[in-house]
């Protein structure tokens, strides 16, 4: 006779023992409509689950925070339903949910084309009107190991060969089609209704470029069709912004096969990377870090003594010379010790912060490279906090200060707060690990900050806030970090003195607001659609003269601008004027300043936006009033929620 408990505090008793769905529908009819799966004494169970003893339940609709992840889930296996009906020689592997929808890797002897999306797609619709259940059962592993060979899917008998033999195996029938699953999945197809597939794409079987490449197709799925719409309108939107095709057209970058994932800056895009540079130059001097310079290639013992090769050597550019083998390296944590070590340090020099705009390289999968989103050669803005234990919260409560700071001058207003606690394989005592979870749980919460746990997702050697940014059309980049680090510093042999005179290990913390420059670029560059603010716009200003006659006052204006430290240049060429604001707009270039005979009398310019709104006529010294204030402002346009 089980009670059931639900989220209001209400209680339900039965005679027997019920289903998620039977208590639905003791509830009411029409939750037992919209059910989807519930979550029992907090495992999430479709809505089949049979309830034998008391428990606590919450039942899932669409309207539930669980409900998109079991959406996904379910249309993967319609998606997998499908391509089998319509392809019967198409071998099913792997489909997991991924953020705003999900893919399934299959083996099939021919590339999967856009007119075999679709019909995948109009199959899709069809199989979910015909509103399959979708029932779980459970099998011997060597039973289904023998199954799914005997219906010719290998990869599928490969995975459930890998799980112990005194584990049942689940499985999920609907139709005729059957998979391998843990679930939860919504209690029939007709649940399923808004969702697309979005792209084709190759992928390695298991991840590994060793073995076979399969074709991995990419679709989203939500809880109803007006979902589904503001998504593709997202993704249009997205791709309004890419910033590839921004970049090419406002000539910042450009990528080649020659140097697969590095960047050719061009001049205004590296004038973008150098105004970043050097804000966060200014930034970090002003809170009392030490920049430094650290080696491009340095010998592979010193990887190995600080456990990167163990668990990233395949990641990492080697080369051998001199019988001596060396890595690029592919992180600046282990250099910044080297430069920690020379010289005894002492308990009053701590806290010390290192910073470096460190070069990097790492040997990214080709398949993953992604314009300078994801590279294989980049910089970050990296820095190393040597501290004490009782050091940490200070330390990361300034830190989150200036990260706040950074965040609001390039117009991010909008974070999301991570707190990533111990994995099940780490090191350092319990008591350790203890004190560096609470001191980041402190620093955030005073600054009452909302933040929410991800368990086990710590770094092997301690925990770490992630901070990620919400852009303007709703997508979220994980952005800024800072770990504490109990392993490194004590491989690499760092100590100081402490007040007792005893040898201690300093902690590390590990840092970054930015991350990889050429990542946040093209953020930025998609989230401002190319039109940077002022003071990072790689060209603040045009001054244009009408006829040939100005020119020499436009190179003067021109001139005073640039002594005065603006990004100022001059389009002196023999066009029409309306064809050279035309030209300069689309550039994205923030201001036009146009002289004419009358500007020349008055000593004036015509200043335009690149929006096209018309300032009027300004004296030189009050257009430099106008960009200093600009400048000054960056780009705090509205007030953030972090200050």
């Amino acid at each position: 006779m089980p009670v059931i408990t639900l989220p209001d505090g209400s209680q339900r008793d039965f005679d027997s023992a019920v289903t998620v769905l039977d208590v639905a529908a003791d509830i009411g009819p029409g939750l037992a409509k919209a059910t989807l799966a519930g979550v029992v004494s907090g495992q999430e169970v479709d809505a089949s689950y049979l309830i034998e003893e008391d428990a606590d339940l919450s039942i899932v609709t669409d309207r539930s925070d669980e409900a998109l992840e079991i959406i996904r889930h379910s249309t993967a296996h319609l998606l997998a339903m499908a391509v089998k009906e319509l392809f019967p020689t198409a071998q099913v592997t792997i489909g997991p949910v991924i953020d705003d929808g999900f893919y399934y890797d299959f083996s099939f002897e021919r590339t999967f084309t856009p007119e075999d999306l679709e019909a995948i797609e109009q199959r899709m619709q069809e199989l979910a009107k015909q509103d399959f259940a979708i029932a779980r059962e459970e099998w011997d592993r060597d039973e289904a190991v023998e199954f799914f060979k005997g219906i010719g899917e290998a990869y599928k008998a490969e995975i459930i060969a890998g799980i112990p033999a005194d584990q049942p195996i689940g499985l999920y029938r609907q139709g005729d089609f059957v998979d391998l699953c843990r679930g939860p999945h919504v209690p029939s197809t007709g649940k399923l209704s808004a969702f697309k597939l979005t792209k084709v794409a190759g992928a390695y079987w298991r991840g590994d470029n060793d073995n076979e490449m399969l074709q991995r197709i990419y679709g989203t799925a939500w809880a109803n069709k007006k979902q589904l719409k503001a998504y593709i309108n997202r993704l249009a939107e997205a791709e309004k912004r890419d910033h590839r095709k921004i970049g090419k057209k406002l000539d910042l970058f450009h990528m080649q096969e020659e140097a697969p994932g590095s960047v050719f800056w061009h001049q205004k895009g590296w004038a973008i990377y150098n105004g970043i540079k050097d804000y966060m130059r200014k930034k970090q001097l002003q809170n009392g870090y030490q920049e430094i310079r650290t080696p491009q290639v340095v010998d592979y013992s010193l990887w190995e003594k600080s456990g990167h090769a163990d668990k990233f050597g395949d990641d990492m550019f080697s080369i051998t010379t001199d019988d001596r083998q060396y890595a690029v390296k592919p992180m600046n944590c282990p250099c910044h010790i080297q430069v920690y070590n020379q010289g005894l340090k002492s308990y009053r020099d701590l806290p010390l912060r290192i910073a470096e705009f460190g070069s990097c390289h790492r040997n990214e999968p080709s398949g993953s490279l992604h314009g300078i989103m994801r590279v294989r050669s980049f910089t970050q803005d990296d820095g190393h906090i040597f501290c004490s234990e009782d050091q940490i919260q200070s330390e990361v409560s300034e830190f989150i200060d200036v990260l706040h700071e950074v965040y609001a001058d390039f117009g991010f207003s909008e974070i999301i707060y991570r707190l990533s606690t111990r994995p099940e394989k780490r090191v350092g005592t319990e008591e350790s690990w203890d004190r560096a979870e609470k001191a980041l749980g402190e620093a955030l919460d005073a600054k009452d900050l909302p933040w929410q746990e991800l368990p086990g997702e710590g770094a092997f050697y301690g925990p770490k806030i992630e901070f990620s940014l919400k852009d303007c059309i709703g997508r979220v980049w994980q952005m800024g970090t800072i770990q504490v680090d109990f392993s490194m510093p004590g491989r690499l042999d760092a100590e100081y003195v402490a007040e007792d005179g005893s040898r201690q290990t300093p902690v590390m913390l590990h840092r970054a607001i930015l991350g990889s420059f050429e990542r946040f670029i093209g953020i930025l560059i998609e989230q401002h659609e190319g039109a940077f603010p002022f003071w990072l716009a790689p060209q603040q200003a045009i001054v244009i003269n009408i006829t040939d006659s100005q020119a020499e006052y436009a190179k003067k204006v021109t001139q005073t601008m640039q002594n005065e430290g603006f990004r100022v240049n001059s389009d002196l060429r023999n066009e029409k004027i309306g064809f050279k604001i035309r030209g300069h707009s689309m550039q994205r270039v923030p201001y036009l300043l146009v002289v004419g005979d009358k500007e020349i009398e008055n000593g004036t310019v015509a200043v335009r936006t690149r929006d096209g709104e018309d300032l009027g006529s300004m004296a030189i010294e009050e257009v430099i009033t106008l960009f200093q204030g600009d400048t000054e402002k960056r780009s705090r346009e509205l007030e953030t929620n972090t200050e």
